[in-house]
């Protein structure tokens, strides 16, 4: 034990510091006791997130207006934080004042330390006269310690206008101890039919990806879920640009230009999610993928897969993004990477070195090749994984050489449900397993069409497309259980749900096993 950590004086040199910097540049900070909310500040919820055997991440905005820029005072205020043992906050472990900031947005991102490893604390916001709603957090037990079970969810793909998030009341209801959230947390555009809006065009600008976040923050079903237990985070394509790759947009934009739109749509990403403060965006990058472990049980290896990798191969001058391409050389080059050079060699040495009992790989897109051209011609994907053969090669190679302890590749992105066995090359033995999430609301694939793939891809264990839903996993040390949970009916807010199928992995066997 550390007799030296002191969390109390630690916090307090920080806001000390913060002061001292808002006092020098000449921004005053507005008095507490004359503050007062214009309307009801915590609007959008609050949310925990990336936990730790001693603490979490703690989340809020203020936005009192939040579909018209967050409607705050253009000036910095302090909203008071709490943590307690219990719900109704007799017992108060932790208190404090967290600045939010114009330039940020008025989010607040607290990151609590000295709390007691794995157990379940409850936190609240105060501010102008206003209380947010309670969130509960859970704290990681310490690295190494045994720990026999652990219960955790995830999602992606989540279309305000395509359908209702009560995917999420039903994900609150099996109380997961973490949800992962795997891409796609907004979307930029609109297609399909709508139940609903989105009210306003393709965001480009900051204040509009801030206003796009608030509406789909403002849902009911999606504050519970965040409110319910803390989250890690990926993103995909949607929250900027339809496959975007790196710097280059779907549209061909200047990159001067579209990184402009993708330093915006990080920074309103940062400000609506639980994430600490090394990931606050530098303009137009951001530090997303992280290593997060569970004692002795699981270590989630959480990716970046936009932000680093090359250009879509065989793009043309009219069509840049993902296409169906049979004859591409392009694919072939071993340099072509999906995570870019830094975070790759990140991978390949924390699976080379991990001690976790489980492995889980958590990123946004289904990893297993699949051939989408019928007869003899290969059709790849250049979107997804099949665009990048020579990186997913290298990580599946590792797993292999260094017997990573039993990994396993979650996904979404292809809004369906699909388990399927990995392996460095055709015809050899799996070395990992794939479980890959449908989407919350987002329309589904074309399920007859790619129902008539899976001859060719015999790697594939399953495939539907035909719900909406999550996936909900029971992990031990012995054995990993899938659910695939699929939403009655995405249009209908109080729609029910049901368990399309049951999956299993038993520890030392890359195989997918019907539960």
């Amino acid at each position: 034990m550390r007799h030296d950590f002191d969390p109390g004086r630690r916090r307090a040199l920080r806001t000390s510091a913060a002061l001292l910097a808002l006092s020098a540049s000449g921004c005053a900070l507005q008095p507490r006791s004359s503050v007062r909310a214009p309307a009801y500040p915590f609007t959008l919820g609050v949310a925990s997130g990336d936990p730790v055997a001693d603490g979490f991440v703690l989340w809020t905005r203020l936005a009192p207006v939040p579909l018209d820029g967050g409607g705050m005072p253009p000036l910095p205020v302090e909203v008071d934080w709490e943590v307690a043992e219990d719900e109704a906050f007799r017992s108060i472990r932790m208190a404090g004042r967290a600045l939010a900031e114009p330039a940020w947005g008025h989010s607040v991102h607290v990151e609590v330390e000295g709390l007691a490893a794995d157990r379940w604390y409850w936190y609240r916001f105060r501010w102008g006269g206003a209380q947010s709603p309670v969130g509960r957090a859970r704290t990681a037990p310490v690295l190494g310690a045994a720990l026999t079970r652990l219960r955790f969810g995830y999602a992606s793909c989540q279309h305000y206008e395509q359908g209702y998030f009560s995917a999420y009341r039903h994900l609150v209801a099996d109380a997961p101890d973490l949800i992962l959230h795997l891409g796609d947390y907004i979307y930029e555009t609109s297609w399909g039919e709508p139940v609903r809006r989105h009210e306003a065009g393709e965001p480009y600008t900051l204040a509009e990806y801030r206003n796009r976040y608030a509406r789909y923050k403002l849902d009911r079903d999606l504050q519970a879920a965040h409110a319910a237990c803390p989250w890690l985070l990926c993103w995909d394509d949607h929250e900027v640009d339809n496959d975007y790759a790196g710097a280059h947009s779907q549209d061909h934009d200047p990159a001067e230009r579209f990184l402009a739109r993708r330093a915006a749509a990080y920074q309103a990403y940062w400000e609506h999610m639980p994430l600490r403060r090394y990931a606050r965006p530098k303009g137009a990058d951001m530090l997303l993928y992280q290593r997060s472990g569970f004692g002795d049980l699981v270590g989630f290896h959480v990716l970046d897969t936009r932000q680093y990798r090359d250009d879509q191969a065989c793009a043309t001058a009219d069509k840049g993004g993902g296409q169906v391409v049979t004859a591409c050389a392009e694919l072939a080059d071993p340099a072509r990477s999906m995570l870019g050079p830094q975070q790759e060699r990140w991978l390949l040495q924390g699976l080379a070195y991990s001690k976790a009992r489980w492995n889980i790989l958590a990123q946004g897109l289904l990893m297993a090749p699949l051939d989408q051209t019928p007869g003899t011609e290969v059709g790849a994907w250049t979107d997804g994984w099949d665009g990048y053969p020579a990186a997913r090669e290298r990580i599946l190679r590792r797993l292999a050489e260094a017997r990573t302890p039993n990994p396993v590749v979650i996904g979404g992105d292809i809004h369906s449900y699909w388990a399927t066995e990995l392996s460095p090359e055709p015809g050899a033995a799996p070395v990992a397993t794939e479980l890959v999430g449908t989407s919350i609301s987002s329309a589904g694939v074309p399920y007859e069409s790619f129902a008539a793939l899976l001859p060719e891809n015999p790697h594939v264990k399953f495939f539907d497309s035909r719900a909406r839903g999550y996936v909900l996993c029971e992990l031990s040390p012995q054995r990993l259980e899938a659910a695939f949970r699929a939403v009655d009916d995405v249009r209908d807010p109080a729609s029910g749900a049901h368990t399309l199928a049951r999956f299993a992995v038993e520890a030392g066997r890359a195989a997918i096993q019907t539960a």
